[in-house]
C-alpha cells in the first residue's frame, strides 16, 4: 500500500475541491437566489424570458469535470509510480 505524500495530498484535495464547489457550493448559491431552480430559462407562452438561473449550467458542470479530471490525472500518476515503502529486492523461494 502506497502512503500519501504532499503529491497526493493536493491533488486530492483540489480535485475533491473542484467538484465540490460545483456541486455544494454553487448550489448552495441557487437556492439563496431563489427560484426558479430550473438549469434552463423559463419563458411563457410568447416566448419571452421570464426567468434565467442564478448561475450558467455549464459554469457548474466544467468544474465538476475538472474535478473529475484532476483526480483521474491523480489516479493514472499513483498507478504509474512504483512504491517506495516496499524493498525491491528479489527473494529467492524454494519448492518443497
Amino acid at each position: 500500500m502506497k502512503e500519501f505524500d504532499i503529491t497526493d495530498k493536493i491533488a486530492t484535495a483540489f480535485g475533491a475541491g473542484l467538484m465540490l464547489l460545483g456541486i455544494v457550493g454553487l448550489g448552495l448559491v441557487e437556492l439563496v437566489a431563489g427560484k426558479p431552480y430550473s438549469p434552463v430559462p423559463l419563458t411563457n407562452e410568447a416566448g419571452d424570458v421570464i426567468a434565467n438561473p442564478a448561475i450558467d449550467p455549464t459554469l457548474r458542470t466544467g468544474l465538476v469535470l475538472l474535478g473529475l479530471a484532476v483526480l483521474f490525472a491523480w489516479g493514472v500518476y499513483r498507478a504509474a509510480t512504483p512504491d517506495r515503502g516496499v524493498d525491491q529486492t528479489p527473494t529467492e523461494v524454494t519448492a518443497d
